[in-house]
C-alpha cells in the first residue's frame, strides 16, 4: 500500500473529458512530476485532489485512510483538505495582510492554534525558506518570487500529508524562478511529500523521483526521470520531448 493512493479519477467540463481514469501511486517523501501538452488535465488533476474542481469520479487514500473526491458534504471536505496544501501559480497571497499574518492565518482558522503557537510556527517556515527578513512586509512590497516563498512556508506550515504545486514558476520573471527552485528543491529534500505540475523540464530532472506524463486525460507514461526522459517508451512522449527540446533550444539561441 503506498502512502497516496489516487484512482479512478475521472472529470469532464460538459462533454470534454479532461481526467479519464486516472490512476497514482505516490510514497512517503517522494516528489512527483506531472508533465505534458498544454490542456491535457494536469492542473485541473491537482484541483480534483483539493477539491477546488468537483470529479464525476475518483477515491484518494492517505496512508490507508480512503476518501470519496465527489463529495458534497462540508465536513467530508474539510477533513480531506486537512491532508493537502496547494501552492498556485499566482501566489494567492492576502493582499491586505503581512507574509507574517499569511502564514500565520491557516494555522489560526484551520490548525486551530493560539496566536502565540501560530506566529512561532510561522516564524519557523518563513525562516525556512529565507524570508525572516520580509516578515511584516505586504504582498505589494515583495517581488514575485519572495511572494511564491511565502505562499510556499504558509504551505508547508500546515506540514500537509501531500504538498500541490500547479505550475510554481509560470508567473516569474526568468530570473525569479530559480530562487523558487531552490526552495522547492529544499522543501523536497527535507522529506515532504510534492506532486509537482512544472513545464521545466531541467528541474524536473534534478528534483523528482517519478515523472508522469499525462495526454488527453490519460496516464501514457510513468517512471525515474531517466526512464522518461533518455528512454522514452512511446511514440507520443518522444515527439513531445522533442518538442520541448526544441522550444528551449530556440529560446536559449535568443
Amino acid at each position: 500500500m503506498s502512502y497516496v493512493e489516487i484512482r479512478n479519477l475521472k472529470k469532464k467540463f460538459g462533454n470534454n473529458t479532461v481526467l479519464d481514469g486516472v490512476d497514482l501511486d505516490i510514497e512517503k517523501g517522494e516528489v512527483v512530476a506531472i508533465i505534458g501538452p498544454s490542456g491535457t488535465g494536469k492542473s485541473t488533476l491537482l484541483r480534483c485532489l483539493n477539491l477546488l474542481e468537483k470529479p464525476e469520479s475518483g477515491t484518494i487514500r492517505f496512508d490507508g485512510e480512503s476518501y470519496d473526491l465527489t463529495t458534497r458534504n462540508a465536513r467530508e471536505i474539510f477533513a480531506l483538505r486537512q491532508h493537502t496544501e496547494m501552492v498556485f501559480q499566482q501566489f494567492n497571497l492576502f493582499r491586505q495582510k503581512t507574509a507574517l499574518e499569511n502564514v500565520m492565518e491557516g494555522l489560526r482558522v484551520v490548525k486551530k492554534m493560539s496566536r502565540g503557537e501560530a506566529r512561532t510556527a510561522a516564524l519557523a517556515a518563513l525562516e525556512n525558506v529565507g524570508m525572516q527578513d520580509r516578515i511584516y512586509h505586504y504582498p505589494r512590497h515583495l517581488s514575485g518570487g519572495q511572494q511564491q516563498r511565502v505562499a510556499i512556508a504558509r504551505a508547508l506550515a500546515m506540514k500537509p500529508q501531500l504538498l500541490l504545486m500547479d505550475e510554481p514558476t509560470s508567473a516569474l520573471d526568468p530570473e525569479l524562478v530559480q530562487e523558487v527552485n531552490v526552495t522547492i528543491r529544499k522543501a523536497a529534500d527535507e522529506g515532504n511529500t510534492i506532486l509537482l505540475v512544472t513545464h521545466e523540464m531541467p528541474f524536473v530532472k534534478s528534483v523528482a523521483n517519478k515523472v508522469i506524463f499525462l495526454e488527453k486525460g490519460k496516464v501514457v507514461a510513468c517512471g525515474t526521470p531517466r526512464e522518461i526522459f533518455e528512454h522514452p517508451a512511446s511514440d507520443r512522449l518522444r515527439q513531445f520531448l522533442i518538442h520541448i527540446n526544441m522550444l528551449e533550444a530556440a529560446e536559449y539561441n535568443i
